[in-house]
């Protein structure tokens, strides 16, 4: 009974109590069934007209051929890092490079007092013609007992006691030699270079300070390529066991091509190359580690970034693609809403797959071609009969992702 027919049913009311209390009852029945009929004439000429079918959005189920993406999170490092470590101890005397630039291999880095190694050069330079000295004079000895021993003037004991000593001679000649190239050595590595091409971070090591061979002053790292370490699931690597391997995977290079997407959301412009997987399983994480590495030729990635990685892995043909707004949850499951040729509402449950972009894979529930609502599920009920109109397209996007 709608809310305007409330008084008149209460005003009704309490005329038929006084009419029972003051006429016979079969006056009161009549009345009774005078209000009645009085009420439901009223409530058939104030009953409402029929609502308006409610409009919706609808988009069709599209079928085709779709790039299953798998993705990862990434950390980029240098495909090589070299710690530079002196070779030697000594004072900290000057820092040669710019912090952050890219040297080249065997630039000068760092210099460390060459005083002393420069002493320990002349000492062993002065030991090294010492012997040189007392070699030529064991020759000469030997050059001089070996006719005499023939013609018996000096003995064959002289004689040996000189072999013996030219021996000693060139054997001390032989160690003084190597002492002078270590000191040489030495002094040489008071100049610490690059041993290879990269980006050189910032010191460690502050100009005064002592140091030695423990002492990291800096590090390089090549970032051209860069490498970019991520991990696969246990099931991933099983599905997939087959052609990680395979002979030579590591040198092939033909593993799938990998997309970085960066912190901002961009696509970085350079496809990689998955190159080798790790020989175990990580246990704390059940992963196992993959590096691949991507062409860096403007140093625009740095080690110690995150990133996605993505590839192609797989290619699901004839997927039945819907918007994901289109699909709801409701207690664990999934439905959409179907409208028919006669204009009706068809709830239908559907399990999902991976999600593409903005599109939801359905693997089971719809059929290539049906129409499926977008906007205004909320108004919509089982058999209901609505008013369709067709969705404006929406733009796919390239990534895809597990479904959950």
């Amino acid at each position: 009974m709608g809310a305007s027919l409330r008084p008149v049913f209460l005003d009704a009311l309490r005329g038929v109590l006084v009419a029972i209390r003051c006429q016979p009852m079969r006056n009161s029945l009549a009345l009774l069934l005078a209000l009645a009929a009085g009420l439901d004439l009223g409530c058939a000429r104030t009953a409402s007209a029929p609502p308006p079918e409610t409009e919706v959005l609808v988009t069709p189920v599209v079928q085709k051929d779709v790039p299953i993406l798998s993705e990862w999170i990434g950390t980029l490092d240098g495909s090589v890092n070299a710690a530079i470590r002196p070779k030697i101890e000594g004072y900290l005397r000057r820092q040669v490079y710019k912090e952050g630039q890219y040297v080249n291999a065997g630039d000068l880095l760092f210099e460390v007092d060459p005083r002393q190694s420069r002493a320990a050069l002349e000492q062993a330079n002065g030991a090294l013609g010492q012997a040189e000295a007392l070699l030529a004079k064991a020759t000469r000895d030997v050059e001089r007992f070996t006719p005499l021993a023939a013609e018996r003037a000096v003995s064959q004991q002289e004689l040996d006691d000189a072999l013996s000593a030219q021996r000693n001679a060139k054997a001390a000649v032989a160690s003084a030699r190597a002492v002078v190239d270590q000191a040489s050595l030495n002094l040489g590595w008071t100049k610490v270079t690059s041993p290879i091409a990269g980006i050189v971070g910032i010191a460690k090591s502050q100009v005064g300070d002592l140091v030695n061979t423990q002492t990291v002053m800096t590090t390089v790292s090549t970032v051209d390529p860069i490498r970019v370490n991520y991990g696969i699931s246990e099931r991933e690597y099983m599905r997939f066991a087959e052609r990680i391997n395979r002979p030579n995977y590591a040198t092939t290079r033909q593993g799938p091509l990998l997309e970085l997407v960066l912190d901002d959301g961009n696509v970085f412009p350079h496809q990689g190359q998955a190159v080798l997987a790790d020989r175990e399983v990580d246990a704390r994480t059940g992963t196992m580690t993959v590096k691949g590495f991507f062409p860096n030729p403007h140093h625009i990635l740095r080690p110690g970034q995150y990133a996605k990685v993505r590839a192609a892995l797989d290619v699901k043909t004839g997927a039945l693609l819907v918007p994901q707004k289109a699909v709801t949850e409701l207690q664990g499951g999934f439905r959409v809403v179907v409208v028919g040729a006669d204009g009706k509402a068809d709830i239908r449950a559907v399990e999902p797959g991976e999600r593409v972009g903005s599109l939801w894979i359905i693997d089971k529930g719809v059929k290539a071609g049906e129409n499926v609502i977008v906007a205004g599920l909320q108004f919509v009920r089982p058999g209901m009969t609505v008013k369709a109109r067709p969705a404006p397209p929406e733009p796919e996007a390239a990534s895809a992702t597990p479904a959950p």
